[in-house]
């Protein structure tokens, strides 16, 4: 049975893979219910939501569709100046405003810079309200630990985004600027897999990892975990003939996932 947090939260799961990005923005149906969304009462859902905008403004072709959608910006005003409205919340929505009023630049780039690009998402805001971290995590080998990893990180309240750079065991986390690097260290090594220190620079320059102290930290964690829906036995790799990669979201006997998803908005707002 789909429901609000589940759908979006699906979402967000999917546009977190860049290859992805550019199919939900086209899809008739997403786009429009995450607007929809953004007015909605439930905090998770509307944190999830801002969490999906982030991720599918990083593709910058997608900025002039998001930016037209009817609803889009007026939502985005609406939830910068809302009172009551969590740090996380509103710190999101004026990120995702910013991305999406911000000029085009275009950067050349060399082909040698084309080459070290590396994937990062959520990190490159210029919010005083945030902070990015770098963790070395010992045990992080397969896509398992990696699951594990991330379960772990969305459990804990202040973390907004994450990214994984598997090829050093390394992940990078956006997090509230009063959240203890500690309490990050505290909930990965609750997996009793995996541990993390912290990548820093020393006077020199040099990258150093320091250990981090996860015995009595406490772990604020979020009110709300939604279960991702169910997954059948097929290898999403074994579709060839679908536009979207998924990783948590696998096809079922009604047709793809973003199709029901749509059709669960467009059931649920009748646009």
């Amino acid at each position: 049975m789909m429901d609000a947090l589940s759908v979006v939260t699906q979402l967000r799961d999917l546009a977190s893979e860049p290859q992805n990005r550019d199919v939900i923005v086209q899809d008739q149906g997403c786009l429009p219910g995450l607007v929809l969304f953004l007015d909605h009462q439930n905090t998770d859902v509307l944190f999830a939501t801002l969490q999906t905008l982030r991720y599918l403004a990083e593709l910058s072709p997608n900025i002039p569709t998001m930016k037209n959608e009817l609803g889009m910006m007026v939502s985005l005003e609406n939830l910068i100046v809302r009172q009551g409205l969590s740090v996380d919340n509103t710190s999101l929505a004026q990120e995702v405003y910013d991305m999406l009023t911000a000029p085009a630049i275009p950067i050349p780039r060399t082909p040698e810079r084309e080459r070290r690009k590396k994937p990062q998402f959520f990190i490159n805001s210029s919010q005083k309200k945030a902070k990015s971290v770098t963790l070395h995590i010992k045990g992080l080998d397969s896509t398992d630990q990696r699951s594990l990893c991330e379960e772990a990180l969305l459990k804990v309240r202040g973390v907004i985004s994450f990214t994984f750079q598997m090829a050093t065991k390394r992940c990078t986390v956006r997090i509230r600027s009063d959240l203890p690097t500690e309490s990050l260290a505290s909930a990965i090594a609750a997996t009793q897999v995996l541990s993390a220190q912290q990548v820093v620079k020393n006077e020199a320059g040099e990258e150093v990892l320091v250990p981090l102290d996860a015995s009595g930290v406490e772990v604020q964690k979020n009110a709300a975990i939604p279960d991702y829906l169910p997954e059948e036995e097929e290898s999403p790799e074994k579709e060839v003939d679908r536009a979207i990669s998924r990783t948590t979201a696998k096809e079922d006997s009604s047709g793809s996932w973003l199709n029901a998803a749509a059709g669960f908005l467009t059931k649920t707002f009748y646009w």
